[in-house]
């Protein structure tokens, strides 16, 4: 029997996006694959524009803002996958990444989760948190400008590692996540005490509890990453709960 894979996209206002994130996927993916898209009462007409360019895939209205984790998790009982992917709609495949990450998890059984490698557009390696988020490391991400990543943050990412391997990760990006259907159901989807931000790690450590989450470089996407928590007072408010939320359910270290 052919593995069935489902993925979801959660929009929110995304058309400058979306229309590559959807294409790429659809035209890469050779299997079994059923892809939903959960709108978060988008006005930019993202709901129709897929629903018109795009009918096999099912979109899904929550008429508002209900946020990251609790747009993904509005589709955990329709999911009857091995696999599910969990995708945002900034992100672009050039190859059949979901069947590569499928296979590798047939073939790895005590692996629960995987994290591709994620680069910017251009071709630059995205340097992501890989190590659980603490304040340091979170400083250190937040303060790096155009330069080289400071020692610190090298080290939340574990650049000093050889990232041409797949490795054991503590927190894995939410751009992208790959992770066994059942899993997911297991622990419930992501956690609904973030609006935003922080539900990937917390979702991680869930995993590991159970687990393994691994970075599979031999995966790759393509992830704008506008950053827009450093742009936007609203969202790095949001950031910031997050952030709290997460220390008070994890603790500091």
């Amino acid at each position: 029997m052919k593995t069935h894979i489902t993925g979801c996209i959660v929009t929110y206002n995304n058309m400058a996006t979306i229309d590559n994130a959807v294409k790429s996927l659809l035209e890469c993916t050779a299997a079994s694959f059923e892809l939903f898209v959960v709108d978060n009462g988008s006005t930019d007409g993202t709901p129709e524009y897929i629903e018109k360019n795009y009918p096999s895939v099912t979109v899904i209205r929550t008429d508002k803002n209900i946020g990251f984790g609790a747009g993904h998790n509005f589709i955990l009982d329709k999911l009857n996958s091995e696999y599910h992917a969990i995708i945002n709609p900034d992100i672009i495949v050039k190859d059949d990444v979901i069947s590569k990450m499928a296979e590798y998890l047939d073939e790895n059984p005590d692996i629960g989760l995987l994290s591709p490698e994620i680069r910017f557009p251009d071709g630059r390696l995205q340097v992501l948190g890989k190590k659980n988020p603490s304040l340091p490391y979170l400083v250190s991400s937040r303060l790096r400008g155009s330069g080289e990543p400071s020692a610190k943050l090298r080290e939340y990412a574990m650049l000093d590692k050889d990232l041409s391997k797949p490795l054991d990760i503590e927190n894995a990006t939410g751009c992208f996540m790959f992770i066994r259907t059942a899993l997911f159901k297991e622990i419930g989807g992501f956690d609904k005490r973030y609006f935003m931000y922080f539900e990937d790690c917390d979702l991680t450590r869930e995993v590991n509890r159970r687990s393994r989450a691994v970075y599979y470089p031999e995966a790759t996407v393509y992830h704008e990453w506008g950053r827009e928590s450093k742009k936007n007072f609203r969202l790095k408010l949001i950031q910031i709960t997050s952030m709290f939320n997460y220390f008070a359910k994890w603790g500091l270290k």
